[in-house]
């Protein structure tokens, strides 16, 4: 094995070239930082005894928000204009587009950012491709779409945060057996830690946890991974810098430390802050909410005194024979600094005794308590719900009723031909993320009043969260066994409120007072 401090120089010379067009670092010389420089010694400058690379895949794991999108941009540009390689390929994928086009974003700005590099190369944003003409090479972002990758010859591919892949074959395709034209290609995973010990991230970082043991031999692997091991104090503020080698140079620490106290009152953020600050693989899912802080929100809810108050609805349509949910939320006034949540419930009566018993949930207890209603039949009677909440209207000013597109197509005619104005919500992190944080937030700070609503709070308390690599959240009905409609439609109802909330048309509270994010 040899090293060659020429080839590392060349590749920090070019992407020393590249600036920075975020931040305050914009318009400042691309200056990589220690564990940067590492990677790209590591990576360009450990040669085999033809002179070639050593390494064929590198596996980076390290907390977010360190910059490996940054890094990962900058390689791939050196690796599509100056790596010397002729009809280079050079790919960046990840689980989903969007999430691949970051690096290749990044990228972009980079090139538009110097003369010389904009001078020579094509982008074409409709096609997330960048051309070098001169010698017959491209960069360009891969979708998901596993199908269409047989027959490609890369030169160089980035796969970023690997853990969110649901399964092997994006990955397989690009790099067993590509490339084998290529006297050296090279295979880059960047990723942080997954929310699960298992998948194909999980099987990437047991091999490079292997290699880094002396358990396994593979020399044309290089592990790197940032990060704290199971026993070390999560709490310890020297161990923050083990999964963050950027902190103290592009991370601060006071952001770190506002993720932690959060982390120290919420089970759920308390994952996101190991997952994702700490860089430390979770072993089991989280439930989202502390069942004890939701207590504390019990405050009484009199339908009555609400009458003629405005409010916003959140409508979670169920199959026909499952859970039906409506929940108003009502903004804060007159100097009352609460948001009042009414929720209503519905199943077929029918079927009641038989879900009691398959279930083990005390259904038929709630309907005699007045908490849970029934329709007649076997099956949901959409029409019977429409008719309640056209009542509730009459009591009411309800300004919007949020809605969850799929399966509600006529029921939002109905009630748009009741004069109800529907809103569709999407499912997604974009829609679902902030109102979700909010809720946390603001049932942190006493400001919920749920008036112990039973089946409201068994939801609550039902409540797992998916997480995205930036570190948006959403409920997640596939990982929360039992039921969660109810949270859902108050999360939707809440975001219409928060949006409406005291600013003109068009314009979002969430503007003024920022999201909640960490």
């Amino acid at each position: 094995m040899l090293y060659s401090e020429e080839k590392v120089k060349h590749v920090v010379d070019f992407i020393r070239q590249l600036k920075h067009t975020k931040g305050k670092w914009a318009g400042q010389p691309f200056e990589l930082i220690p564990w940067e420089l590492d990677l790209i010694k590591q990576t360009f400058g450990t040669l085999r005894e033809d002179g070639t690379r050593q390494y064929r895949t590198v596996y980076t794991e390290i907390g977010k928000k360190n910059g490996k999108s940054s890094i990962a941009a900058a390689i791939a540009l050196y690796m599509l204009l100056a790596d010397g390689e002729p009809n280079a390929e050079v790919y960046v994928a990840a689980c989903d587009r969007q999430q691949a086009s970051i690096i290749f974003n990044t990228s972009v700005n980079f090139v538009e950012g110097n003369q010389t590099l904009s001078r020579v190369t094509k982008t074409i944003m409709s096609t997330k491709r960048i051309v070098y003409p001169r010698t017959g090479s491209f960069y360009q972002v891969l979708s998901s779409d596993v199908k269409s990758k047989s027959g490609l010859n890369p030169s160089c591919v980035i796969l970023d945060e690997i853990w969110t892949y649901p399964n092997p074959d994006l990955a397989k395709m690009l790099t067993t057996g590509s490339g084998d034209a290529r006297e050296q290609p090279l295979f880059i995973y960047l990723t942080t830690a997954g929310n699960k010990l298992q998948g194909y991230g999980w099987e990437m970082h047991c091999k490079a946890k292997d290699i880094l043991a002396g358990r396994r031999i593979d020399p044309t692997f290089l592990p790197i991974i940032y990060g704290l091991e199971e026993d070390d104090d999560w709490e310890d503020e020297a161990n923050w810098y083990k999964a963050n080698p950027s902190l103290g140079h592009t991370i601060q620490i006071e952001r770190v430390r506002e993720h932690f106290l959060q982390a120290k009152q919420e089970p759920a953020e308390e994952a996101l802050f190991k997952q994702l600050r700490l860089n430390m693989w979770l072993k089991q899912q989280i439930k989202w909410m502390p069942m004890d802080t939701w207590e504390k929100c019990a405050f009484p809810v009199d339908p009555e005194k609400l009458k003629g108050r405005v409010c916003f609805g959140g409508l979670d349509l169920s199959s026909s024979t499952d859970i039906t949910a409506f929940v108003l939320v009502f903004p804060p006034v007159d100097g009352d600094d609460k948001y009042y949540i009414l929720p209503y419930f519905w199943l077929p009566e029918e079927t009641l005794d038989l879900r009691v018993r398959r279930d083990h949930v005390p259904y038929d207890i709630w309907q005699n308590q007045g908490y849970l209603l029934t329709t007649e039949g076997n099956v949901i009677h959409y029409g019977f719900i429409e008719k309640f909440i056209e009542e509730l209207g009459q009591d009411y000013n309800i300004q919007e009723i949020a809605f969850d597109r799929w399966g509600a197509v006529q029921m939002v005619q109905n009630l748009e031909g009741a004069g109800f104005i529907v809103v569709p919500f999407g499912q997604g992190f974009k829609d679902m993320s902030p109102p979700t944080k909010e809720l946390m937030k603001l049932t942190l700070e006493k400001r919920i009043a749920h008036g112990g609503h039973p089946v409201l709070s068994w939801m609550m308390d039902n409540i797992h969260i998916r997480t995205d690599p930036a570190g948006n959240i959403k409920p997640d009905k596939a990982k929360s066994t039992e039921k969660i409609d109810g949270a859902v439609a108050m999360i939707m109802a809440l975001d219409r409120c928060i949006r409406n909330e005291g600013v003109e048309k068009d314009k979002s509270v969430y503007d003024e007072r920022g999201l909640v994010v960490f």
